[in-house]
């Protein structure tokens, strides 16, 4: 196997020549990835000396570095160059591979993924899907841990009583393909998957299904919804990475995730310039406001969100704010006080067989709350970057 070493100073010359001979690689070059302890000048490691990694003919990258030049963070780092460009990645005691993708789907596509549980992901799914399906028939194929057995087809919004029959029958109904079904308006797909990568690759998924039953519908665009901080396993024309707030877009192996988007949305906002350094992407700070989607101006209403989402542009009488969606006895417990004429819910966790079944038993409207993704900086176009990201031919 063709590989490129990585290599530094602290070790001395011999040491690290007669290392690339023994090691059952045949190493095309190697990287002095720092440290000058050992270094007299002149050198030679038995291979030429490389600038990067791009433009080899190398398979793996072989870490024959350590501390202090390559610490944890760095040695992340490199892995993900490496993962990034198709490279494995090894060392004496650890081995990353590249994440496997499907090929690529019959239609254009484009895929939205994260760093992350509850950071906004599901929602910048459905405003990509509902501005893209202005240009053209879009279909989104989500890819949860609460998904379907077989992959399911929704072509349709559900209505409250729909996800409260699937909720009642065993089944999650706030599974974020019925979320994006229910707010985006769009077809939508659920799949499922299990176990994540720290690199972002599933374990198990019946994603090709979902694939396959999007391209039969010949849409114009496929829309894929990663989950948490697993990426969808397709190979796809484009990647939207969002980053949770408070979370390290060059933290272990984001930087990977970074080098595999076109575009990069740091909800609440954040620092840029850590991003650029990796890649040359646009990186907008960006967040959510959330819309109910029937009126409920001027009525006494109680909010259930599964995060920090704000209320004060709301035009109701907000008496109770839960953030408790994802903790159902603390859900069950706030319910017991809580006194509104209407609730207002994300359709997330808990929201269908704990908020929306207490509204039921009550006789109190339930409604559901979309997420509104919008710019924090007036210098970029929000829509207009996911546009340009939307591949041909999506109908104009």
């Amino acid at each position: 196997m063709k590989a490129i070493g990585l290599i530094d100073g602290e070790h001395h010359g011999d040491v690290v020549r007669d290392a690339l001979a023994e090691l059952p690689y045949e190493f095309v070059g190697a990287i002095l990835v720092g440290g000058t302890e050992k270094l007299r000048g002149g050198e030679d490691y038995g291979v030429p000396l490389l600038s990067s990694l791009e433009g080899s003919p190398a398979e793996v990258v072989v870490d024959l570095s350590d501390e202090p030049v390559l610490g944890p963070r760095e040695r992340m780092l490199w892995a993900s160059r490496a993962l990034a460009l198709g490279l494995r990645y090894v060392g004496a005691d650890f081995h990353f591979r590249p994440p496997a993708y499907l090929p690529a789907p019959s239609a254009p596509s484009l895929a939205v993924v994260g760093t992350g549980k509850r950071i906004g992901k599901t929602a910048v799914t459905g405003h990509v899907a509902r501005l893209l399906a202005q240009r053209g028939e879009v279909v989104v194929v989500s890819m949860g841990r609460g998904g379907p057995q077989e992959p399911e087809l929704v072509q349709a919004a559900p209505s409250l009583k729909q996800l409260l029959d699937i909720s009642r029958a065993g089944g999650h109904a706030a599974s974020d393909y019925l979320e994006t079904a229910a707010l985006a308006g769009v077809p939508t797909i659920g799949c499922r998957r299990a176990g994540g990568g720290l690199a972002g690759d599933v374990l198990t998924s019946n994603l090709r299904r979902g694939i396959e039953l999007a391209g039969e519908r010949r849409p114009d665009l496929i829309v894929f919804d990663g989950s948490g901080a697993s990426i969808p396993p397709v190979s796809v024309d484009a990647r939207v990475l969002v980053v949770g707030p408070g979370q390290d877009p060059t933290a272990y192996l984001n930087p990977y995730r970074v080098l595999v988007s076109n575009l990069v949305l740091l909800m609440g906002g954040g620092e840029a310039a850590p991003i650029r350094e990796l890649k040359d992407v646009p990186v907008i700070p960006v967040e959510l406001r959330l819309r109910p989607t029937t009126p409920i101006g001027g009525k006494r209403v109680a909010v259930f969100t599964a995060g920090p989402a704000p209320v004060d542009h709301l035009d109701a009488d907000v008496v109770h704010v839960s953030r408790n969606l994802a903790d159902r006895t603390a859900l069950r417990e706030e319910l017991k006080s809580v006194d509104a004429e209407a609730f207002l819910v994300e359709i997330k966790a808990a929201a269908i067989d704990v908020v929306a079944e207490a509204a039921s038993e009550r006789g109190i409207e339930c409604v559901f709350a979309a997420n509104d993704v919008a710019s924090l900086d007036p210098a970029f176009d929000l829509d207009a970057e996911l546009l340009s990201l939307a591949p041909q031919p999506v109908a104009g």
